[in-house]
Parts: structure tokens; sequence; C-alpha cells
């Protein structure tokens, strides 16, 4: 298989951009109009997807092999959106006119047989994944809305319950989808270690525009029920062999991973009287965007391995620290020994990264989540200066995670 080959066609396609999208759909819809029904109707959020993840995977076909485990995660994920087996070689088949049509004479015989070899080995990977899934998980689990809270001008917290046990572990995120919006799920993080009584905390940033944000913070009632994927995400998960102490940053409701992580070491620390230290770094734009600041507070006062730093970029009244989240984390401490979890937009994952390295700390000792998305649009202006680039919404808060589907 000529992997350089596949790469340099893939790149010449993309060039193309949403043409070449609208014609792959076109194509699957054409061939196969039942597999419509599996789409939301409006399809503004679904162009890029099937292109932004397939193709960048299949591209890359040769890596996969040393760690399938982000395609067969995405094969798991689509049992969701009820994939099953034989909507692969459709898929396959309009990709593969897609790229014939788009790339006239440089699609030949040999690169022809190169996708299609590369698609079918992603493809078996993902239906295998499915398919083991199958045998001991639901495609998704049914949700009662328990409770609503409106902590803010823009930020609400909801409160669900799982009718069935739902196994996650703090740190996690899960896809959901509510009746308002059918097939459009956005990925969550609750904000709570699993609790006896099954209940979970959703953190939700309504976004101007935004398909489900909105709706998912004020029209879902308590009585509703939503759908919750597969849980996903091992990054910001307390792994056993952790070692060294804990530093937060958190940009907006990217704090939702960090408070579950905060109460899973918390409940050790009440059972043992000993736990990791934690020094958590919460940024936000304004003042009355720091939605668990009396929480936050108490549980600074209370506990002796918890540290809390609240920092607040618009607002130049504020009389704690300000200015952009991952500059004032990185400067605050050399934090050698330490092990950093963070969770916010794009951009702001980006700056914090690079302050933190150039700070000192190991890039190796710096862990958060690689969703690829195509997401509802929220400004990050508290999280990373401008010029970093398009804002996405933070992996807390909600998002989508990139697929054919």
């Amino acid at each position: 298989m000529d992997i350089p080959a596949l790469q340099s066609s893939w790149r010449d396609v993309e060039k193309v951009g949403d043409e070449a999208v609208l014609y792959f759909y076109s194509h699957l819809f054409m061939a196969h109009p039942d597999v419509r029904a599996m789409f939301p109707v409006s399809m503004a959020t679904q162009r890029g997807k099937f292109f932004a993840a397939l193709g960048r995977i299949v591209s890359n076909v040769d890596k996969i092999g040393a760690d399938p485990s982000f395609v067969q995660q995405l094969g798991r994920d689509h049992r969701k959106f009820e994939v099953v087996a034989d909507h692969y070689p459709a898929a396959g088949a309009s990709l593969l006119a897609t790229l014939q049509y788009f790339l006239g004479a440089a699609w030949t015989d040999s690169l022809a047989a190169d996708w299609a070899e590369a698609y079918g080995i992603v493809a078996k990977l993902m239906v295998v994944a499915a398919e083991d899934d199958e045998a001991t998980s639901p495609a998704w689990w049914d949700a009662e809305v328990i409770g609503t809270d409106r902590r803010s001008i823009d930020v609400a917290v909801l409160r669900i319950r799982p009718t069935e046990p739902y196994p996650y572990v703090a740190g996690q995120s899960m896809a959901v989808e509510i009746p308002q919006r059918p097939k459009m799920w956005r990925y969550y993080t609750p904000a709570n270690a699993p609790r006896a009584d099954g209940t979970i905390d959703l953190n939700v940033q309504i976004v101007a525009g935004g398909h489900v944000s909105a709706p998912l913070a004020r029209e879902i009632r308590p009585g509703d029920t939503v759908r919750l994927g597969a849980p996903i995400g091992t990054a910001l998960t307390l792994a056993d062999d952790l070692r060294g102490d804990l530093l937060m940053v958190a940009g907006g409701t990217g704090l939702a991973p960090m408070s579950a992580v905060i109460e899973q070491l918390d409940a050790d620390w009440r059972e043992t009287g000993r736990t990791t230290n934690v020094h958590l770094f919460h940024g936000v734009r304004t003042q009355w965007n720091l939605y668990e600041h009396h929480f936050l507070s108490e549980m600074a006062n209370t506990r002796p391995w918890f540290r809390y730093t609240p920092v607040v970029s618009e607002d130049p009244t504020y009389p704690g620290a300000k200015g952009v989240v991952g500059t004032v984390a990185a400067q605050a401490h050399h934090w050698q020994g330490y092990t950093a979890l963070v969770c916010g937009s794009t951009p702001m994952i980006e700056h914090t990264t690079t302050a933190l390295a150039a700070a000192g700390m190991p890039r190796s000792a710096i862990r958060f989540e690689q969703f690829d998305t195509v997401a509802e649009q929220e400004p990050a202006a508290a999280e990373a200066p401008a010029a970093i680039g398009a804002d996405t919404i933070p992996a807390g808060a909600g998002h989508e995670v990139t697929t054919w589907r």
C-alpha cells in the first residue's frame, strides 16, 4: 500500500472543500436513500465530519496497527447512530466515487486499490469492535432529567439519572441526544464522579446559535428523557500509576471533568485521610461565569490538599487573578513533578500546553483529550489569546466527535 500516495491524493481532495463533501453525501443518499433517515434533518454541522475523520484515518492507515484504539472506539460509538456492518460498504463506495470524481486523471487503478484496501482495514476494525461491544453494552442509555439549575447567564447544570447502570469513571465524556434535536449528538463530560444513586451532573454552556446547547439548557425539563452514548476518553481520568501532584487548568465549562476528578479525590481523602495535592485554575471571561466559585472556595478552605485560583480575563475591576488562564497557571509555579490536566476549547488547550512547556513542564506530563470536533462555536477569549485561531466548544461543555455518520 502506497501511503504517501494516499496522503497526497487526500490533500488534493481536501482542497476542493465543501464541494467534495456535498458530492459524497449526494452519492450516498442517491445510492442508498434508506440511510438518509439516520442523519439529522439539518446537515449544516454534519458536513465535513466524514472527511475530517475517515479520510485522515485511512490516509494514515499504516499507523493504526500500532494503536487501533481510536478506530475501534469510533466503531463502538457508531452503534448509537444505528450503524450496522451493511452500511460500511455503502459509505466506502461513495468515498471512492468522490475521490475518483475529483482526482480525475490522477485516479489510477493502483491508487483505487490502495484506497479500497485502506478503507477495508478501517471498516473491519470498526465493525468488529461494534460487534464485540454489542455483546456487553446497549447502543445507548436512556436517562431521566431529574433537575435543572441556571447557574449563570449562559451556564446551566442538569442532573440526570440513567435508567440502567451507566459505567463511567470520573473524567470521561459521553454523547448526549435530546428529544428536541434528534440525531444531533453532542459530547458532554459529567461534572461528578459516579454516585450511589446513579445521578450525573452536566455543565451546559449556552452557545449563541447552537443547535443543541440552547434547547438543552433552556427547554429541557424534569421528567424529560435524554439518550447517552457509551463513555469515552481516558486522558483526564486518574491513572492507577499516577505519581506526584496535579495541576488542573480549565477554561469555561471545561471545569466539568476537573470537578468529577476532584470529587473522586475528595472521597478518597475522606475515606483514607490521604490523597493527591491539587491546584485548580479556572479561567473565564467575567466574574459571573465562575459558576462553581462558592463550592470551590469552600473546598479550598476545608481541604488541605486542594488549592483554587479563579482567573478572569475581561473584567479589569476583578480583584483576583486576571489574564489568560494558561499564562497565569504557567507563571504561578515551577510545577516540577506535577501532572497537568487541561480542558477547554482547542485554542485554550494549545495555548496552555505551550505555556506550560515553555515554563519547563515536560509535554509528556500534560494531559488533555483530543476529540476531533466540528463544534458549536463559543468565544474563547477568556481561555486563550484571540490570535491563536478559531474557537471551539470546550470539551467539558459539549462537542461532536467527527465521524462519517
